[in-house]
């Protein structure tokens, strides 16, 4: 049964949304899972979705699927590129990974209007802006 379950409670794992690049006519965007942790993290999975409501119509985005490998001990990777045109869904990032053959996941919710230039601050590791959900803040 579910209450048989060790609790793996996930932290100092983040997701980022971070301004890689700002010109007059666009702006680039990236997605970055953050490890803050002294371990590495091994076969790193993430999904990826955005759903909501945009112009007055339900919108679903395709589900995306990133295997990332390993991310090294305080360090980070990337998982995608993302438009700004989705900013104003809600974004959902699945996570999951092992540290020393244990299974851990989490689910990261950037909600809708959450991606703005009032919610910016500087990311770690990145040394980019960006909008930091999980962890140690």
């Amino acid at each position: 049964m579910k209450k048989d379950l060790p609790d793996n409670i996930v932290e100092d794992i983040l997701i980022s949304v971070v301004l890689e690049g700002d010109t007059p006519t666009s702006q680039d965007w990236k997605v970055y899972l953050i490890n803050e942790k002294a371990v590495p993290l091994s076969n790193v999975l993430v999904s990826s979705k955005g759903y909501g409501v945009k112009d007055g119509r339900d919108v679903k985005t395709t589900t995306l699927r990133h295997f990332v490998g390993e991310v090294a001990p305080l360090s980070f990777a990337k998982i995608e590129a993302i438009d700004k045109e989705v900013f104003g869904l809600t974004n959902e990032y699945w996570v999951s990974y092992y540290i020393d053959g244990v299974i851990y996941d989490k689910k990261y919710i950037f909600l809708p209007e959450s991606i703005v230039d009032s919610n910016l601050s500087k990311v770690s590791f990145v040394n980019k802006p960006g909008v930091i959900i999980g962890g140690n803040v």
